[in-house]
């Protein structure tokens, strides 16, 4: 079983930056768009950006403007570039291939968590 891999979380004050990876070798060769997640502690998953397979990238209203998603194709990576953290950024991030399974993708990584002091 693969399993996508996130890393580049950490503590920082609130206002600093963070960049987070999401690390998926083959879904580029599978055509898998990528999105991220994020989990705060006692609330439900939610959707936080997105890049499709032809570079298209969609952000939630509470990131837009702040965040920003890119891919470097060579790596089968994809970054998310986070600005001007605000303490209701913290949680546990995690990315997902989609469609649902692309890759071989299945289940969810292990995540990387952000803790934004105010």
């Amino acid at each position: 079983q693969v399993h996508l891999v996130e890393s580049g979380g950490g503590l920082v004050q609130q206002g600093g930056s963070l960049r987070l990876s999401c690390t998926a070798p083959g879904f580029t060769s599978n055509n898998c768009a990528i999105y991220w997640y994020r989990q705060a502690a006692g609330k439900q998953r939610e959707w936080v950006s997105f890049t499709s397979t032809r570079d298209n990238t969609g952000y939630s209203a509470s990131v837009k403007g702040r965040f920003t998603v890119s891919k470097d194709k060579a790596k089968d990576t994809v970054y998310l570039q986070m600005n001007s953290l605000e303490p209701e950024d913290t949680g546990m991030y995690f990315c997902k291939t989609a469609p649902e399974g692309c890759g071989g993708y299945k289940d969810w990584g292990q995540g990387t968590q952000v803790t934004v002091s105010s």
